[in-house]
């Protein structure tokens, strides 16, 4: 039996619809502007030439249901509803015929942002790290296997706040599809069973407050919830 000098953090892990196991999370991946709406109001133009993305640390996951406090050192915490895919198996050049064979299944998440970090981050040529890579950063709901949702196509996926739609679009609206992305992103990384991959977020990102209430939701799917305090 291993000894450690203090104990290990958990294995962070995420409910299944339908099961009593969980679905371990080994690494998160998050792609940057893949609604083109969203790109607009960021102020950028949007393209299909290659996608981006960054990290968030497992420690950043929180399950949906969750009370939790605003985070620290920002005046502009912001709401980014998503598409999460989870990954069952992977591989390295993975082609896009085979991407999907990878995903066990699909949930809603909430990727959280200290925006006014972001945007200086942004500016001064630094790395989001502390923009996107905090506690509570990584909010998702129960997982969905893919065999019981089915196609991603048109599903609509919406984000509440107070019972207010603050974004509202549908999938199908990615630049990049979830093929594409996986097969992309499978380049860089040999991508593993218990990865998860947040797919981006349409238009009508906004603040938040102490006191609010987020619901997102993607049709057929579990939502994600959490209230902040």
């Amino acid at each position: 039996m291993t000894d450690y000098i203090f104990t290990p953090p958990s294995i962070a892990s995420l409910p299944v619809i339908g099961e009593s196991r969980l679905f371990p999370v080994n690494r998160i991946f998050c792609v940057g502007r893949n609604y083109a709406d969203h790109a607009i109001e960021m102020g950028f133009v949007p393209t299909k030439d290659e996608p981006f993305f960054f990290d968030k640390p497992t420690a950043c996951l929180t399950q949906s249901g969750k009370i939790i406090p605003i985070p620290p050192m920002t005046q502009d915490f912001h709401h980014e509803v998503e598409l999460v895919v989870m990954l069952h198996s992977g591989g390295h050049n993975i082609l896009e015929k085979d991407a999907l064979k990878h995903v066990f299944g699909y949930a809603v998440g909430f990727d959280m942002t200290r925006r006014d970090l972001q945007l200086k981050l942004r500016k001064d040529g630094k790395p989001w790290d502390f923009a996107k890579a905090f506690e509570n950063a990584a909010i998702i709901g129960a997982i969905t296997p893919a065999k019981v949702f089915g196609e991603v196509n048109q599903q609509i996926i919406e984000l509440k706040v107070n019972g207010q739609t603050r974004q509202k679009a549908d999938v199908s609206q990615l630049i990049f599809n979830i093929p594409e992305l996986i097969a992309y992103l499978s380049k860089f990384y040999t991508l593993q069973a218990g990865d998860i991959l947040f797919t981006g977020t349409p238009a009508g990102v906004g603040s938040i407050v102490s006191g609010d209430e987020l619901i997102g939701t993607v049709e057929g799917l579990s939502s994600v919830s959490v209230v902040y305090k």
